[in-house]
């Protein structure tokens, strides 16, 4: 496993500016939102907590982002997820209610704007940000993008801060190189966009033209599950335990097969997504703009 201690092993250089987010939405085709009440301040362990959005509904993503943890050590809180440019101020202070210490490091689990949206204006505060170098290469590739992280790491790396070990492993799914954070003192694991839920009103979706599949998606919660973790804090939605992440795969995975025996049998995508909608309350929303990708994956 690489280490990082107050660096990261593999440093890339990039030029800080103010970035433009607009093309950055999280896919799917998420329009304006209508959001609920501001997110709220949610404790984990003693030593975590997140901020998460009150309803955990599709309507309120476009606003105020994905779930931010908060992993709070002697040398400063470190952050998984940024949430939006536009919740930052709110962000801010519900963090500095808990330290008065600097943000020391923000993670990306991943390259979507309602998770990396806010990243800019935390490095601009001294954060160190990290991603890893796959979906540095995705953020790169956005339209009129004007910042990027300057620190990421390959496969699987670590980070000591403050007497605390955080580990980072890249898997693959929901992108092609989505980040999740274990803090194995607390038996805490954020496992970004990879899961999502409730599954009525936020539905698990993967990202093909950032290089996710759901081969790959069920590969990763498999090595979730084999983790050593009590609580999972999701992309969006409220935390989970083992249990529940167990349902959650077994669910989709029900859905992936009977894509599978639907295009087999020469289903239309109309009538392949009406059937899963009627089976399975999945294909509306963002699940819709996945199935043409899936024609192609899952045969």
């Amino acid at each position: 496993m690489n280490r990082l201690g107050n660096s990261v092993l593999f440093l890339v250089l990039s030029a800080v500016a103010l970035p433009s987010f607009a093309q950055q939405g999280a896919p799917g085709g998420r329009g304006p939102a209508a959001p609920g009440p501001p997110p709220k301040l949610t404790k984990v362990k003693e030593n975590i907590y997140f901020v998460e959005n009150q309803a955990a509904k599709l309507s309120e993503i476009g606003a105020y982002g994905g779930n931010l943890t908060i992993y709070l050590t002697p040398a400063g809180p470190v952050l998984v997820d940024s949430k939006n440019e536009a919740i930052h101020s709110d962000v801010v202070a519900k963090i500095k209610s808990l330290t008065d210490k600097p943000v020391k490091y923000l993670i990306l689990t991943h390259n979507h704007g309602d998770h990396s949206g806010g990243a800019a204006l935390f490095e601009s505060e001294a954060a160190q940000i990290i991603i890893s170098t796959a979906d540095r290469e995705n953020l790169a590739k956005a339209p009129n993008q004007k910042w990027l992280p300057s620190l990421t790491y390959s496969g699987h790396a670590a980070l000591f801060v403050g007497g605390k070990e955080i580990e980072l492993q890249e898997m693959r799914g929901h992108t092609r190189g989505d980040t999740v954070v274990y803090f194995p003192a607390e038996r805490v694991v954020c496992a970004g966009d990879l899961v999502t839920h409730p599954w009525d009103d936020i539905p698990l979706i993967v990202n093909y033209g950032d290089g996710g599949n759901w081969t790959d998606w069920d590969h990763s919660i498999e090595a979730i599950l084999k983790m050593d973790w009590d609580v999972l804090i999701p992309g969006h939605g409220p935390s989970m335990n083992k249990e529940q992440l167990t349902d959650l795969h077994n669910k989709m995975r029900q859905v992936i097969a009977r894509f599978r025996e639907l295009n087999r049998q020469k289903k239309s995508q109309e009538e392949i997504v009406q059937t899963l909608i009627k089976e399975y309350r999945w294909g509306t929303g963002p699940a819709a703009g996945v199935v043409p990708g899936m024609l192609a994956e899952i045969r």
